[in-house]
């Protein structure tokens, strides 16, 4: 069943309201310079005024978080490949005919104002005197969003996660949901597609010198802004503080028997080779019985698509409601019109845990009194009509393990085949490299 479930990487789904105080900030340069092109990502460029603007948005971000800088060479380096899979992603995208209208942007830089206790007009002013400019901002969100969508539409809803390796899981983690949380850091050295024994051995060398200077006592955040390969790399490579299950199980595996301020061995993983950092853990001993609220709630879910836009999709909705407002029933609704597998179900999503659902979903639900049917709801995963049946309260100690490490199953499939679709199309995109060049 594809259930709009909670994703904790997804920008819709944690909120946008982070951007507002992390957003990298982008003054104009003080000469102009000429310019050049520095990549050509299939049949685009990247040109050096683009980087530079990129390079000095990270070294204000770097200096705000207290990272120490690496050489201004290495970032340029370290960002270009950013540059170059972010543009693969968006050519991708647009190739496939994925947009953001104006009408879901809006909605979303609403939600980030609201989310800072700021009007639309503050904000703009807000971002105006730091030196970004209100267009700039609407495309990087708009980017945000839509990169996000990729992701959802090429990976997460693809993942499936099956009730055997949920068994597998909890029999082989009894420690998994304690309560006790891992601060985490990590360093990543990306191997290429089908990469040969040579680039192997080469990519192990460069990984024992990085082990070197850790050994010898160079700050952590410092090397992982200068060699990380993962999109945390420029921000010290801080995973932040998670709870066992959602590390990636080849990190839970080492960091569950390190003491804070160890370092993991040379790791290896089909998107490369690993280097972990236990900064800190706390807490544990989370074993109280639960006794939670839950929902039974059915849904219709419409998918915009390059012929449904967001406006058609809830106009569609609305006529939907109408109809069951009127006594249609919802179930056979469902049944004709939703475009997720709970359709062949009714919509019946069955009884929902808090934290099940994505925000927008779980608020608009929250809301709803059994029975009672919901506006267009917009989610990540497109239009919503919310039906509540009932609710009740449960002893769901069980159950909540059970969710629990589902989401975290579905949580570490997602981010590795992440890593690896995002290693594949980089390798498949056409790419010529001139930053080098007289």
């Amino acid at each position: 069943m594809n259930r709009p479930l909670s994703r904790s990487r997804s920008l819709l789904a944690v909120g946008i309201a982070s951007l507002v105080l992390s957003f990298p900030l982008h003054a104009a340069p003080q000469a102009v310079a000429v310019d050049r092109i520095v990549a050509v990502v299939n049949d685009e460029v990247i040109t050096a005024l683009q980087l530079r603007a990129r390079v000095d948005q990270v070294v204000r971000q770097l200096q705000r978080q207290g990272v120490e800088l690496p050489p201004r060479e290495v970032l340029e380096q370290q960002l270009l490949e950013r540059l170059i899979i972010e543009r693969a992603q968006l050519q991708l995208a647009r190739e496939t005919s994925l947009r953001v209208d104006d009408a879901t942007l809006e909605r979303a830089i609403e939600r980030i104002a609201s989310n800072n206790q700021l009007s639309i007009d503050q904000l703009r002013g807000t971002l105006e005197q730091d030196g970004v400019s209100w267009s700039r901002f609407r495309d990087e969100i708009r980017t945000e969003i839509l990169l996000t969508r990729l992701r959802e539409r090429e990976v997460e809803s693809k993942i499936v996660v099956t009730d055997a390796e949920i068994d597998n899981f909890l029999a082989s983690n009894p420690d998994a949901f304690s309560g006790e949380e891992f601060e985490v850091a990590h360093i990543l050295l990306r191997v290429p597609e089908q990469a040969s024994p040579e680039q192997i051995e080469a990519l192990r060398g460069r990984a024992e010198s990085v082990m070197a200077r850790l050994r010898s006592g160079e700050d952590f955040a410092r090397v992982a802004a200068e060699v990380s390969d993962a999109p945390d790399g420029l921000s010290g490579g801080s995973l932040g503080w998670r709870p066992l299950d959602r590390l990636p199980a080849l990190f839970a595996d080492v960091v569950r028997e390190m003491r804070p301020g160890e370092t993991s061995p040379v790791l290896r993983s089909a998107s490369g080779l690993h280097i972990v950092r236990l900064v800190d853990r706390r807490g544990g001993g989370d074993t109280a019985v639960a006794q939670m609220e839950q929902t039974r709630a059915r849904h219709i879910l419409i998918k915009t698509s390059e012929v449904l836009s967001d406006a058609d999709a809830e106009a569609r909705l609305l006529g939907i409601r109408e109809r069951v407002v009127n006594g249609a029933d919802f179930a056979e609704l469902a049944r004709a019109n939703s475009a997720d597998l709970s359709a062949a179900k009714g919509g019946d999503l069955g009884w929902l845990n808090p934290g099940d659902t994505v925000p927008e979903f779980e608020r608009a639900m929250d809301a709803l009194q059994p029975g009672e049917v919901s506006m267009p709801v917009e989610s990540p995963f497109g239009w919503h009509l919310i039906q509540v049946v009932d609710r009740r309260v449960q002893d769901v100690t069980d159950e909540r393990k059970r969710n629990a490490a589902r989401a975290a199953l579905r949580e570490r499939k997602a981010d590795e085949a992440y890593d690896d679709w995002l290693r594949q199309l980089r390798d498949s995109t056409y790419v010529d490299l001139r930053l080098d060049r007289e």
